[in-house]
């Protein structure tokens, strides 16, 4: 979910089916898709690798990576269950998905206990653009127990010099702001080391940043 100044959807189901899935989570499908895709490749992402999409969305990463990765290693968790439902028909298509047999879980608390595997590799893309600090703590410390020590998670972030004041509550049409230096200490303090990347080729000029389980 990209970068918008003002909520031009609505807000959950009813945006979705307003605005269409590949709208709501910020459009460019095919360029941010392969984007993401690339990026993960360029990362050392083999087909046995474990991977997690976090806000997998309607899959525009998933059409990439459902069918590189080995069968089974696909976890995608969203808390949207129609942007999935509608990634799986439209874009990845049934034969795909039976012959894959990626794994979701539906939920709003980062609940990745529910997941099956532990992965090797993640990604956040468009998540902690608009998410409150207490959601991205939320999220990096349910996931650091739920994923292998050494694991790479990478999360893209809209970056501020210094700190700011965000909207009170997260929306996927919102923009939030950080410094690296509050993405790392949140990250540290559960588990994680943070690595500063930054630019990576976002068209909206989404940075990155990379925690890895210690």
């Amino acid at each position: 979910m990209d970068d918008k100044q003002k909520p031009v959807l609505g807000h959950g189901e009813a945006g979705i089916e307003a605005g269409g899935h590949r709208d709501y989570v910020g459009g460019k499908w095919d360029e941010i898709g392969k984007l993401q895709f690339d990026f993960l490749c360029t990362q050392g992402l083999l087909p046995e690798h474990v991977f997690l999409d976090v806000a997998c969305g309607s899959l525009r990463g998933g059409v990439h990576f459902i069918p590189y990765l080995n069968v089974g290693n696909y976890l995608g968790i969203e808390k949207e269950d129609k942007l999935i439902e509608a990634g799986l028909v439209e874009e990845v298509g049934e034969e795909l998905a039976l012959t894959k047999s990626p794994e979701f879980v539906i939920s709003s608390t980062f609940a990745f206990q529910h997941f099956t595997k532990k992965a090797d590799y993640a990604l956040a893309q468009s998540l902690f653009t608009h998410l409150t600090a207490d959601l991205l703590e939320l999220c990096l410390r349910n996931m650091r127990p739920q994923v292998k020590d050494g694991c790479r998670f990478f999360a893209t972030f809209f970056e501020s010099e210094t700190s700011v004041d965000n909207p009170e509550s997260s929306h996927d049409h919102l923009n939030f702001k950080y410094t690296q230096a509050e993405l790392a200490t949140l990250g540290e303090k559960h588990g994680w080391s943070a690595n500063y990347i930054g630019d990576w080729g976002h068209p909206r000029g989404q940075r990155m940043m990379e925690f890895v389980g210690t």
